[in-house]
């Protein structure tokens, strides 16, 4: 566990040390958009902060294969270096589209050859256990169509939901979490080797995305941008694809006691299937709702628009932070509810608990809805915040601010003025967004 928790360390380190440079960098390379109509914020912001997140990324491999106990790692496995292969890969496609906002179709592309580069070097989807049906070896087709298909799906939700500030670092942060706890278990409770991997790469997760988080809280004074989305999309479901199907369901013993003692005693072999899909629950709902909604406008798929749940979030009254704060607690419900259901799935407790966090989740989500709102007679006697907010504006003497998400035209502020965010290398940071 200390070696772990040194490999994260390093890597947050050497991500947040590099990203002030990086963030210097993209202002001189001019990779600041203007602002476009489905932006949050207000004002041009640097991307490329992938950059300094693949450094992290390096740096914490570099460091684990010169661990004694993880070094065995990168002897016994070649999956380290299948990962570093395609992420340098996705990271430099991802870069050039922040530079130069490549095509969607050629982004979907690289993506495919980047899974196809982290499988022929063994990164791959060997088999998958079934409920009723044990353990299924799949063909070298199958493998490969299935893992090329997690990782695309796995990118692509984690761009999705890269719409906040801090939101996409900050959820796959949570995910990669309750992944680590959940591979580490298998590896160190049941002593298969092959979770190894999986441990490794999301704890090098963590690093990367608690090292970049403090420079893309709002106010962002920099965008991870396509270069760190796909990136940490890819290790996501790297640690996915190096797990599933690599858990014996005879090396654990499982196979003992009464029929329903053994269906309970199996959930940690069929958890691989659900916890990919548990760790990215929210940006992939985000994907299919997305998807379905421009196809029945008829756009295309990859068409931009304000449609996204953090948008709907800002739009029912929420602050930034808070839509932030809302989307991290729904993650962490999710890849922790089912990581606990792993650990002990016969419990009517976690069930119970994990509805009444869901409840209260509900409550903070629906939270505006229910603000009161003294009737008009009334609002001299009141606090502002239950007033209409018409009324405040009046009585201050100045125009009424539209609301929260509403579909105003944005005026794109230049880049290179100073003040603004990435505006400049030095200076103050403007807290308006």
């Amino acid at each position: 566990m200390r070696e772990y928790l040194l490999t994260l360390c390093i890597t947050a380190a050497v991500t947040y040390l590099l990203t002030g440079p990086v963030r210097k960098f993209a202002i001189v390379a001019g990779a600041m958009p203007e602002i476009r109509a489905r932006d949050v914020h207000r004002e041009p912001t640097p991307r490329l902060g992938g950059i300094a997140m693949f450094f992290g990324l390096c740096a914490g491999l570099l460091v684990a294969d010169h661990l004694t106990n993880l070094s065995e790692v990168f002897e016994k496995s070649n999956e380290p270096r299948a990962l570093l292969s395609g992420a340098a890969l996705i990271w430099l496609i991802g870069v050039l589209d922040d530079k130069f906002e490549i095509d969607a179709l050629i982004k979907l592309g690289g993506q495919m050859i980047a899974a196809g580069v982290m499988v022929v070097q063994g990164l791959t989807i060997l088999w998958i256990p079934l409920p009723g049906i044990g353990t299924v070896a799949l063909t070298q087709w199958q493998g490969t169509l299935l893992t090329v298909a997690l990782v695309v799906i796995t990118i692509n939700a984690v761009n999705f939901v890269d719409g906040l500030d801090g939101l996409a670092a900050g959820m796959v942060c949570i995910a990669a979490a309750a992944f680590f706890m959940y591979a580490y278990r298998i590896w160190y409770s049941y002593g298969i080797e092959a979770a190894a991997p999986a441990s490794l790469f999301a704890a090098i997760l963590m690093g990367m995305c608690l090292g970049f988080l403090p420079h893309n809280m709002h106010p962002a004074r920099i965008f991870m941008g396509d270069s760190g989305s796909m990136l940490i999309g890819l290790v996501l479901a790297a640690g996915a694809i190096s797990v599933t199907g690599q858990v014996d369901p005879d090396v654990m013993k499982l196979f003992s006691g009464s029929e329903r003692n053994t269906v309970h005693q199996m959930v940690p072999v069929y958890i691989p299937l659900l916890m990919p899909l548990t760790i990215i629950a929210i940006p992939a709902a985000d994907l299919i709702l997305a998807i379905v909604r421009r196809t029945w406008r008829g756009q295309s798929p990859f068409a931009a628009d304000r449609g996204h749940l953090h948008h709907r979030l800002l739009e029912i009254g929420h602050s930034h932070s808070r839509a932030v704060l809302i989307m991290y607690f729904w993650s962490a419900l999710i890849a922790f509810g089912a990581l606990a259901y792993s650990v002990n799935s016969a419990s009517m407790w976690i069930v119970l608990g994990v509805v009444a966090l869901s409840a209260v989740g509900l409550v903070l989500l629906l939270l505006p809805r229910f603000t009161p709102r003294a009737p008009r007679w009334a609002e001299r006697f009141v606090p502002p915040r239950y007033r209409r907010r018409k009324a405040v504006a009046v009585e201050a003497g100045a125009e009424p601010e539209p609301a929260v998400g509403a579909d105003e035209e944005r005026v794109p502020v230049a880049a290179g003025v100073s003040g603004v965010n990435g505006a400049t290398a030095v200076g103050p940071r403007s807290r308006t967004r």
